[in-house]
């Protein structure tokens, strides 16, 4: 396991349509049919993880608080499955039912949409406007495995509160880490 740290610069990037495999129905779907007129929350994640592993319930407590609000929830798996078969669409699907995941699910088997966002590491998380501007960019709270520190889902949740009182949001950048998203050898 690598810690790696997502960016902590604000870049300028909009919501972006892509074709994925959405696990559960085993489909290939558009992302632009989840995405949400009040804002969108793209996660990085993965399986294998242990930090995702860590805040796996509350990114379901998390969504369940949200979607009834009209906030869209996406989650993307853009990990090399060659090297890391706990995190095919197969075991994939398997962890979304696991948890009951509340959103859907993409593999990004391409590895396009992680470097579109410029992901680097599992979790990370992007914030949407309805009209597709980036409002915030990181982590979900400060809570890792080990630090003692209860995961609270608090720098998400606090900005789709703000969201949800039509707080203008500038873009707001706190990075996370955690594994690097493990990418093939055609991209390093």
């Amino acid at each position: 396991m690598v810690r790696t740290y997502s960016s902590n610069e604000i870049k300028k990037i909009e919501i972006k349509n892509f074709n994925l495999l959405e696990v559960s129905s085993g489909k290939k779907k558009f992302l632009k049919y989840f995405f949400s007129n009040i804002a969108t929350v793209i996660m990085f994640i993965c399986n294998h993880c242990p930090y995702v592993k860590h805040i796996n319930m509350e990114l379901v407590h998390l969504a369940n608080d949200f979607i009834p609000k009209g906030i869209s929830f996406l989650a993307i798996n853009s990990n090399d499955t060659e090297k890391y078969p706990e995190d095919s669409p197969k075991n994939m699907k398997k962890v979304f039912h696991q948890f009951g995941y509340p959103f859907p699910y993409f593999f990004d088997e391409t590895q396009e949409v992680a470097k579109y966002y410029s992901a680097k590491c599992t979790p990370e998380f992007f914030i949407f406007s309805g009209k597709g501007s980036l409002y915030y960019h990181g982590q979900l709270d400060d809570s890792r495995p080990g630090n003692l520190i209860p995961v609270t889902g608090n720098d998400v949740r606090n900005i789709l509160k703000n969201v949800l009182k039509g707080i203008n949001i500038h873009p707001i950048v706190k990075p996370s880490y955690g594994c690097n998203i493990k990418w093939k050898d055609s991209y390093k």
